[in-house]
């Protein structure tokens, strides 16, 4: 079965704050199936669950700060989670003072272990998404090893590809070594000759990377991001959907 693809609505979030349903039935219309959504735009759970199901699409997940995850905050997270039809509870940033070391590392490591085990009844799961700083290393680890390295298979691994290659990592390795955990995958282009390429006219080894995805990486949707300042959003997203099809995908 194809893994679905999905858009990160960060992409066109410009688009999105001055028309958030037009925007998104755009999105649609170019062939998505699903959107992973970056702040709601003052709309509630119910709202937007009516957006996307008009428009036959699926929320592939959504990016939210560590903090809606923690305390009192949790339980509401779910229940908005739960009307909104969304199972993936992705964390795309940490506090560098969270992250300044090792140890912070390891601690956060057993925080995610522990919220995995709390949403776990409600059929969700949550995940980290990387930037390229993860890629480095600390304390004589690459961080995003330190990180993976000590928490459940149940924590999704989002390995945005662009985003690893600007900081040295390139993305079949890392697909390699955590099998089962990329659950949700950023295909993000990179190229060093072209810094505006769209996913296609980019260097990465997408083949390569697809077939990881499909094989071992236990991947459920790609969800495309494109973020260069400067580009037509919507166009850029549309050329990449079409490169992805034309890679049989």
């Amino acid at each position: 079965m194809a893994i679905p693809i999905g858009l990160q609505l960060y992409s066109v979030r410009k688009e999105c704050a001055q028309d958030l349903p037009g925007t998104v039935a755009k999105v649609a219309k170019m062939g998505y199936q699903g959107v992973e959504f970056a702040g709601y735009h003052n709309r509630s759970a119910k709202d937007l669950k009516k957006m996307i199901d008009d428009l036959g699409l699926k929320c592939c997940g959504t990016h939210i700060g560590l903090n809606t995850l923690q305390g009192d905050e949790l339980p509401k997270t779910i229940e908005f989670n739960k009307v909104l039809g969304n199972t993936y509870l992705i964390v795309p940033w940490l506090d560098e003072k969270l992250r300044g070391n090792r140890a912070g590392w390891l601690k956060l490591a057993a925080e995610f272990n522990a919220i995995a085990d709390k949403v776990k009844p409600h059929g969700m799961q949550v995940g980290y998404h990387n930037h390229h700083v993860e890629f480095t290393a600390m304390d004589g680890e690459v961080q995003w090893d330190t990180f993976f390295g000590n928490t459940k298979k149940e924590v999704i691994m989002q390995f945005d590809t662009g985003n690893a290659m600007k900081g040295g990592g390139d993305p079949v390795p890392f697909l390699e070594r955590y099998p089962g955990r990329a659950t949700t995958v950023h295909l993000k282009p990179f190229s060093k000759s072209n810094p505006n390429a769209c996913i296609g006219e980019d260097e990465l080894p997408w083949k390569t990377i697809f077939d990881l995805c499909e094989k071992s990486a236990g991947t459920k949707w790609y969800i495309v991001e494109y973020e260069v300042e400067g580009v037509p959003a919507l166009t850029a997203v549309e050329s990449c959907l079409k490169a992805i099809k034309a890679m049989g995908r």
